[in-house]
């Protein structure tokens, strides 16, 4: 089943983001080979695709687990979560309806 991360960054989290991107990267990309990942990306805190020092709200991640537990248990083990990144990571059963 499909589940959406939904996680609020803290405030100033830029330092943060940039000091384990590359860790929360690569755990997408193993999840986008094995055809997992249907979309992956932060909410910028500006209107604008490049926010530069505004930084970023959150994330949003919608991928397929086994199931609810195990999509928790991925999120609980983001870089960024362990990085103090974020300030709430919230999982949801997602249900993909459009395009």
């Amino acid at each position: 089943m499909w589940y959406a991360i939904i996680s609020r960054d803290v405030e100033n989290s830029l330092g943060r983001r940039k000091a384990a991107r590359a860790a929360h990267l690569e755990r997408l990309q193993q999840l986008k080979e094995a055809g997992r990942l249907l979309v992956a990306g932060p909410h910028p805190a500006i209107d604008s695709v490049e926010p530069g020092e505004a930084g970023f709200t959150g994330s949003l991640v919608i991928a397929e687990f086994a199931s609810l537990v195990a999509a928790q248990t991925w999120a609980d083990a983001d870089p960024y979560k362990e990085a103090g990144v974020y300030a709430s990571v919230e999982v949801k059963p997602y249900k993909p309806v459009l395009p």
